[in-house]
């Protein structure tokens, strides 16, 4: 009996300790998880409400644009109308993501749906840029035998859809700071607002000049514009499919600060990506001083993301370094 008790007091410690870091990082969670679950939700609601009213005004506007576009025979009207008919689809579907990105993790998903909207940004990006190629192809067919377009009646239709547009790209201008698939809702809307003003362009040259080939002009230089966008909204999203550090994250100068830390001698390991838009992640291993604490130093890491980066969710996994008295020198082998 007696025999046996070093060996449970031992037991006994370790089984302290890991009880110890278990609920320092159980009180750490909590605080953080209340945190990120207010902040997330509170976001989503102003970006869902913003949608919402986004959704109905683009739907609405759409529909008397397309009946004038075609009345007129205008393709840039018309396309405009096409382009608000696409962009009521994408904020459809980004406000779907939003719902979705809310519901609770599950033990398949256990980052929970938040990425659905980062899928909703690339599917709205690769269908803003179909839309401004096949306005493009139409808008080069159409410069050889230019029809004769109804100018006044664009004018009127494309001053009204500005104001629209412009209306809500204001309602969205806030949610597109935060959220990629906020900002490609915003991207189509400001798309359009550009295709508002390319159409009451088009009327006024035709109008007072004459100029049937203004039209199609026009839709070209639109078209290029709203290419641009696409391209720069699938660049941002792919970056965090393919889990890319966010591009406002400098990943040395995280390195830099986590070398800083006392207690830390070395770092590897080191991964930096984002799940959605504002929720960047960092795991990393940090390779301790002799004499250091594993919890402390990594209580001390996290505050430092945290406070320093606005990296909420890091895993820091210390490692024990090798004792001063127990270093073995490698000796590179001869070869040959």
């Amino acid at each position: 009996m007696r025999e046996d008790l070093p060996e449970r007091r031992r037991t006994s410690k370790r089984f302290f300790i890991v009880v110890s870091v278990s609920e320092s990082c159980a009180l750490g969670a909590q605080e953080h998880a209340g945190h990120d679950h207010a902040h997330g939700h509170a976001g989503a609601g102003a970006s869902g409400r913003a949608l919402g009213i986004a959704l109905v005004l683009t739907t609405g506007f759409a529909v008397v644009e397309a009946v004038v576009g075609w009345l007129s025979r205008s393709l840039a009207l018309f396309g405009d109308a096409g382009h608000m008919v696409s962009d009521a689809a994408a904020l459809g579907i980004a406000l779907y993501a939003v719902r979705l990105g809310r519901r609770a993790p599950t033990p398949r998903a256990t980052y929970g749906f938040r990425r659905a909207e980062i899928l909703a940004a690339a599917l709205n990006a690769a269908a803003l840029g179909v839309i401004a190629v096949m306005i493009t192809r139409a808008a080069i067919a159409r410069w050889a035998t230019p029809p004769v377009v109804a100018g006044r009646g664009v004018m009127i239709a494309a001053a009204i859809g500005l104001l629209v547009n412009l209306l809500a790209a204001r309602l969205l201008r806030g949610s597109a700071k935060q959220s990629v698939n906020a900002r490609a809702a915003y991207l189509h809307v400001l798309g359009d607002a550009l295709g508002s003003v390319g159409a009451l362009l088009s009327g006024v040259l035709v109008t007072f000049l004459g100029w049937q080939r203004a039209d199609p002009a026009v839709s070209i230089g639109i078209s290029v514009i709203l290419l641009w966008g696409a391209w720069q909204l699938l660049r941002d999203t792919t970056n965090v499919l393919m889990e890319g550090a966010p591009p406002s994250l400098d990943v040395a100068a995280i390195e830099r600060a986590i070398r800083k830390v006392p207690g830390v001698d070395s770092v590897h390991d080191l991964h930096v990506w984002s799940i959605t838009s504002g929720m960047p992640s960092l795991t990393a291993h940090v390779v301790l001083c002799p004499g250091a604490h594993g919890v402390g130093v990594a209580m001390e890491v996290s505050r430092i993301l945290r406070n320093d980066f606005g990296i909420e969710h890091a895993t820091i996994q210390p490692e024990a370094g090798p004792e001063p008295g127990k270093l073995v020198k490698i000796v590179p082998r001869k070869t040959g």
